[in-house]
């Protein structure tokens, strides 16, 4: 693309600044686009407030009243990456911006020539209309779909803020409503120099894990669900691919009331807990022969999340039961990431067979008997697959393609308005 653009991007960086895989998913964003020649800022104005993770010095105040540990996180990536004077941040609590001074921020937004509002992040995108054209990037496809068709009125509104619309959901499946979106497929740009590495790597299959990220959606009689639905089809995976090692990077944090209700599951966790009832999930999987390591503080940076992916001999993961049900074609931000550190990713299917290559770089699995031959496969030939990951990563997730191309659409579509 020739001409450069004055471009905003959203995102949650600050709102998690102990998670560095939500800051990479947000961070390559404006990274690719600036080394595209644009001229991008990146904003965060999600109404979410801070929150303390050990439940502050009562133990229950949950919400952070200082944002002092957020905006040095942000204010710090921003600088390491030359954004240094290109971001905004706005802390609800008491609706006090840092970053870009008012007249700045208001100057941008006056002439914005795109917003991407990045996994709909941004709480109130009416107030940002300013801006030539928003976009809003689905990362989060079927759950997107259910939550427009049911008439959830407020994300609604959100969605419809938007001039454009593109999804991770490559395939959305026909029986989801369209509704009166144009979806568009897109993927996570990956600004693959970043993911160059030359780090001894362990001889594990790993992946980073949210047991449930939040509660299951109904829709037309069935419930789409979170991993902890489909992680417990595989509990025994260790026991049958040994000596391989399986290891998953697991946060702390088990929001059980989200967790789906599964009376076998429940059973066998209350015969573990006879002899400790304070035993959790997480030791139930070391239980019965998975390595898990603290997600917190084993990625609790980029460098560390990077690390991690680096060292990893290759990715072995489940994908929320919603993507397995629905078949959208969602392909993980993460794994693509795996992909550009040259690393095999096995991954559960959830349709993206239909827009990826699959069986070298990418094996994709449905029962426990398919994820074993995966895993042997990868052990067998690794080389090959290694080196397939990373053609995959430049063909398809390269942020240069993945970009231009969204923005190309986004203005072609502006045109024939």
């Amino acid at each position: 693309m020739d001409s450069s653009l004055r471009i905003i991007v959203t995102g949650l960086i600050a709102q998690h600044p102990l998670l560095g895989g939500v800051a990479w998913d947000y961070l390559q964003y404006p990274l690719g686009l600036a080394r595209l020649g644009h001229d991008v800022y990146y904003f965060e104005d999600s109404g979410e407030w801070p929150y303390n993770l050990d439940g502050g010095p009562s133990g229950s105040d949950w919400v952070a009243h200082d944002c002092n540990k957020n905006v040095n996180y942000l204010q710090t990536l921003m600088s390491r990456f030359g954004l240094e004077n290109k971001w905004a941040y706005r802390f609800p609590t008491k609706a006090q911006w840092y970053g870009l001074s008012d007249r700045k921020r208001t100057q941008i937004l006056e002439s914005a020539d795109l917003l991407i509002n990045v996994s709909g992040s941004l709480e109130d995108p009416e107030l940002y209309r300013q801006v030539g054209t928003l976009i809003y990037i689905d990362s989060d496809p079927v759950f997107t779909q259910i939550k427009l068709a049911k008439g959830n009125d407020e994300f609604c509104k959100r969605v419809n803020a938007h001039d454009a619309f593109f999804t991770f959901g490559e395939c959305l499946p026909q029986g989801l409503p369209a509704l009166d979106y144009n979806w568009r497929a897109t993927r996570q740009p990956i600004v693959l120099s970043e993911w160059d590495s030359c780090r001894p790597q362990r001889d594990v299959f790993t992946t980073v894990m949210s047991w449930t990220s939040y509660q299951p959606l109904d829709y037309a009689g069935n419930k789409y669900g979170q991993k902890d639905i489909e992680f417990k089809r595989f509990l025994n995976l260790p026991a049958m691919v040994g000596p391989a090692v399986m290891e998953v990077a697991l946060g702390k944090l088990l929001h059980t009331a989200w967790q789906t209700d599964d009376e076998d599951f429940s059973r066998t966790m209350v015969d573990f807990r006879l002899s400790n009832p304070k035993r959790t999930v997480h030791d139930f999987l070391i239980h019965v022969g998975w390595n898990v390591v603290d997600a917190m503080e084993t990625c609790r940076n980029i460098d560390r999340y990077r690390e991690y992916i680096q060292s990893s001999k290759a990715e072995w993961s489940v994908a929320k039961n919603g993507y397995v049900l629905g078949q959208p074609g969602w392909f993980s931000c993460r794994s693509a990431c795996y992909l550009a550190a040259g690393k095999p990713v096995i991954a559960q299917d959830t349709g993206f067979a239909e827009v990826l290559p699959n069986g070298e770089g990418i094996l994709k699995f449905r029962t426990p008997e398919e994820a074993v031959a995966a895993i042997q496969e990868i052990d067998i030939n690794y080389s090959k697959h290694a080196a397939a990951a990373r053609a995959i990563a430049d063909e398809y997730f390269d942020a240069d393609k993945v970009l231009s191309r969204m923005i190309e659409e986004t203005l072609r579509s502006d045109a024939n308005l």
